[in-house]
Formats: structure tokens, sequence, C-alpha cells
């Protein structure tokens, strides 16, 4: 299907969803691909990973971007070439899980995760994060924070993409509220102390975590 759904954030952020329900051939239609870009499609061996993949092109297609604007840095972080002297340069972020892709448009440096909402976290959830932020909550709930805190760690990770970060070691995530759908969260790394602000909520079985670098 075409664009799923926009959601507006704060920082003039704008996070795109699309639901993937076509089949790989109705992703390539249209879709233009540079040649390394080719190379890594042909390379996945996952039909869910080539659809997550070409869903992101899609994305970029319908906000005026192509493949030819999105490129890599040497930690495999995306960026967007400048698209003229009077418009501000955006920060990119990508994520896919099963059914949906998502990019994040933001002038502020920016890290998105998405993820179905599935019972295992809660059986993995010691291995990445103080499980006192989840005692005492029902089955759900516990489902839902952990699920929000794995995302805060994963956002962080991907703004700032240096090889040895942590989740559990260097990533920590203040105790918050679910319902406010807005946290804190500390990276402490290199003898440094780096601040976040996060926003999250849930949609349609998954759950959407945006963190933005503060300045």
């Amino acid at each position: 299907m075409p664009l799923h759904k926009v959601i507006y954030l704060s920082n003039n952020t704008k996070l795109y969803l699309w639901k993937i329900t076509e089949d790989l051939d109705t992703l390539s239609k249209d879709t233009k691909l540079k040649d390394s870009s080719i190379a890594r499609l042909e390379s996945m061996k996952s039909e869910s990973h080539k659809k997550g993949f070409l869903a992101v092109r899609k994305l970029l297609q319908h906000i005026d971007y192509n493949d030819f604007d999105l490129y890599y840095d040497a930690f495999g972080k995306p960026n967007l070439k400048p698209q003229g002297c009077s418009i501000k340069d955006m920060h990119i972020s990508i994520s896919h899980s099963h059914d949906f892709s998502a990019i994040a448009i933001s002038e502020r440096n920016i890290g998105i995760d998405i993820e179905i909402l599935k019972e295992k976290i809660i059986r993995i959830a010691p291995k990445f994060m103080d499980i006192s932020h989840i005692e005492n909550l029902n089955v759900k709930e516990q489902i839902e924070k952990a699920t929000v805190i794995w995302g805060i760690k994963e956002s962080i990770f991907k703004i700032k993409n240096e090889p040895g970060i942590s989740f559990p070691k260097h990533i920590f995530e203040d105790n918050f509220i679910f319902e406010d759908k807005v946290a804190t969260a500390k990276l402490k790394f290199n003898n440094k102390v780096e601040k976040f602000t996060i926003e999250f909520d849930s949609y349609d079985g998954y759950m959407f975590v945006c963190a933005f670098e503060n300045n």
C-alpha cells in the first residue's frame, strides 16, 4: 500500500510509516536504486529484509528524496545529501520491523526505532535494562514499557553510532510514566555524559521510539 501514516513529533520532526502489504515485485516497481543499493538488496537472504529495504526507498520517494540522496557513513549511519543552500540540512533515521518500515526526518540529530510488541521482550529484559522499571506491572504493561526502553537504547545508539557502546552498561533511561509518552535518558561513555529527550507511542501492535540529542 502507499504511505500508511505520518506522525508529527516535536522539533519539526515527521515520522513516516509504510505498512508492507506488497510483494517484492510491486515494491521494486518504479523504485530507483543506485548500484551499491542493488548489490546490497541482492545480498539479502530474508524476503522481509528486502521488503523493508524497498519500503524505506518508497518512503524517501514520497517525500521527494530518493535512494541517490541517501548515504551511509563509515559506521553505517544514514545521512541525507543537502538539498540546496536555502534549505536546512535534515537528519534521517530508519527502522524496520516485520510489517512496517519507518523513517524520521528532523532538523535535529535523531534516532528512531520501531518494534513489534511481543512477550519475548520480558524474558530478555534483564540483559539490557534495569528490571525495577517494570516491576509491579501487569504483563501487557511490562511488554509495552520494556519495548519502549529497548527502543530508547536502540535509538540513542543510532544517534551516536560509536563502537563499544553497550545497552546495559552505557545507556540509562530515567524512570518514566508510560502514559506520558515522553522520557529522558543518558549516555555515559568515554568519560562523557550526554542527555537525550525521548518521545514514544504505540500504533497497530507496534511501538515507535524517537530519541533527540539535547544540544
